[in-house]
């Protein structure tokens, strides 16, 4: 029951953040998105490396 207030919790305050400050919500999605994709040319670079 914990687990369930907790989780709706957390995506009330996600909603409310993206309402209130959506220029900062879009900034950290696009620095995430950054992120996964610096981890994916890694990867692919380990992976070339490998052959």
């Amino acid at each position: 029951m914990l687990k369930k207030v907790l989780t709706w919790l957390a995506i009330a305050f996600v909603v409310f953040y993206v309402i209130q400050r959506p220029e900062d919500a879009a900034g950290i999605v696009r620095s995430a998105g950054g992120a996964l994709s610096d981890a994916a040319d890694s990867l692919s670079a380990f992976v070339e490396s490998l052959v």
